[in-house]
């Protein structure tokens, strides 16, 4: 996802709180590559040289500082998703989001269960965001269902998860560098719609 936030709309325009917030993304983005998105929010205040008051003025929870990390990346794929609605191959422009998708899902280590957790809670400060990006995900998904590309017994809900959860898969050291490419591959088969078999007349006796 891109590292370039907009400046959130009520916060302070002076040119130091600018900086103390700006360091505290920077700081934020390094922590959270190292540690995951359960890393300590003092070792990001830490690391951007002020106190965990000021962190916690600019950022009143640890959702709040994700939802800015994540907002503009966000964005890009919902933009994204409605390009690729125009694709005169729904089901390949489904799996050219999917895999774009789970690049961003697996930038930190915990992101896509604060991501998941984040949908099911409304008064979450991520929620909006997340939500969003499922509103996306269902209109690609249900464009490639009705042309016939896609099983039909998937909701944009479903998908997320499996996305996600490859994007978990992929973070795990156990794992060599391609193992997230077959697990989105073996993924992207299975939503694949399957042709109706036809059933087999008994035989007359």
């Amino acid at each position: 996802m891109n590292d370039v936030t907009p400046w959130p709309a009520g916060l302070p325009v002076r040119a130091d709180g600018r900086r103390t917030h700006e360091h505290l993304l920077a700081a934020a983005r390094a922590t959270f590559a190292e540690e995951g998105t359960d890393a300590s929010l003092r070792e990001v205040a830490r690391r951007a040289g002020v106190s965990i008051a000021t962190l916690y003025r600019h950022f009143p929870t640890r959702e709040a500082l994700l939802e800015t990390l994540l907002r503009q990346g966000f964005d890009i794929l919902r933009a994204r998703a409605a390009d690729l609605v125009a694709s005169p191959d729904p089901g390949e422009a489904l799996a050219t989001w999917i895999r774009e998708l789970a690049v961003a899902s697996a930038r930190y280590d915990g992101l896509p269960a604060s991501v998941m957790a984040a949908l099911r809670d409304p008064e979450s400060t991520l929620h909006a965001s997340c939500a969003g990006l499922r509103a996306a995900a269902g209109d690609l998904l249900a464009h490639a269902q009705r042309s016939g590309h896609i099983r039909a017994d998937l909701d944009a809900d479903q998908l997320l998860a499996a996305v996600n959860a490859m994007a978990w898969a992929t973070r795990q050291a156990s794992w060599t560098a391609d193992a997230g490419d077959r697990f989105l591959s073996l993924l992207i088969e299975g939503l694949a719609a399957r042709p109706v078999q036809p059933t087999a007349k008994s035989e007359e006796c």
